[in-house]
C-alpha cells in the first residue's frame, strides 16, 4: 500500500453493477436463504436428517432389547450348565460307590427289592385308596 501525504486523498473504489454483461451468481451454488428452490432443498434436508435420526433411534432402541434378551439367555445357560456339572459330579461319585461290592448290594436291596442267600425280605404293600367314582352325567330330555 502507498503512503498518502497531506494533500492526498486516498483513490476511489470502483463497484461494479453488473451492467456489463456479467451474471449475478452466488458463491453457494445459487441457493439462498431467501429463495423457493434453497427453501425445498433446506426443508428436504431438514426431512432426510428427521429421517435418520429416526432410524438411529430406532436401531438402538431394538440393540438395547437384544442385549437384555441376550443376558437372560447367558443367565440361563449359565444356571443349566451348572446343574449339569453338579449332576455329572454326582453320577462320577455313584460310579465310584456302585463300583464295589456293598454299592451294587445296596442297588439290588432298594430298587431291585432282592435279599442275600441268608436273608428274608418281606415286602408290606400299603393299599392305594382310589378315588371315589363319580356318577355319569345323564344326558337327554328324561335322564337316562
Amino acid at each position: 500500500m502507498k503512503r498518502l501525504g497531506k494533500g492526498q486523498k486516498p483513490p476511489k473504489k470502483v463497484v461494479n453493477n453488473g451492467k456489463k454483461g456479467k451474471t449475478d451468481k452466488k458463491p453457494n451454488g445459487g441457493l439462498s436463504g431467501g429463495s423457493s428452490s434453497g427453501g425445498f432443498y433446506y426443508s428436504f434436508l431438514t426431512v432426510i436428517l428427521l429421517f435418520c435420526l429416526v432410524q438411529i433411534t430406532i436401531s438402538a432402541v431394538l440393540n438395547i432389547s437384544k442385549i437384555v434378551s441376550y443376558k437372560a439367555k447367558i443367565i440361563q445357560i449359565t444356571n443349566t450348565r451348572n446343574a449339569a456339572q453338579a449332576l455329572n459330579m454326582q453320577l462320577r461319585d455313584n460310579i465310584k460307590n456302585f463300583s464295589n461290592v456293598t454299592g451294587l448290594e445296596a442297588i439290588a436291596r432298594n430298587n431291585l427289592r432282592m435279599s442275600s442267600e441268608d436273608e428274608v425280605m418281606v415286602i408290606i404293600n400299603t393299599p392305594k385308596e382310589e378315588p371315589a367314582k363319580e356318577k355319569p352325567k345323564k344326558f337327554g330330555i328324561f335322564g337316562n
